[in-house]
């Protein structure tokens, strides 16, 4: 069964999420996150009179391509901790 066919099953009924589409999902909000990151702390989109300083701790909305479920399983297992309203930081 195709990572598809999980998520599309899923939605359908009660099914956990399995293994495989919890990692895509953490491999997938981590690279959003780092992106992020990078974006936040480059010197293009700051001031001229900041030195680029590294970014706090930050929250993102989750990406969409996975339901719900997955979030919350990611958050119960202690990976990611939620902010509300559909935002995650990572758990540390």
């Amino acid at each position: 069964m195709t990572l598809r066919e999980q998520m599309a099953a899923r939605a359908a009924g009660a099914e956990p999420p399995s293994s495989e589409e919890l990692k895509s999902a953490m491999k997938k909000f981590r690279k959003r996150l780092k992106l992020k990151q990078l974006d936040d702390e480059s010197k293009l989109g700051r001031s001229p009179l900041t030195s680029g300083k590294q970014a706090p701790k930050m929250a993102i909305l989750a990406p969409r391509e996975f339901p719900p479920a997955v979030w919350e399983e990611l958050e119960r297992q202690g990976k990611l901790r939620s902010r509300g309203g559909g935002f995650y930081e990572l758990a540390e």
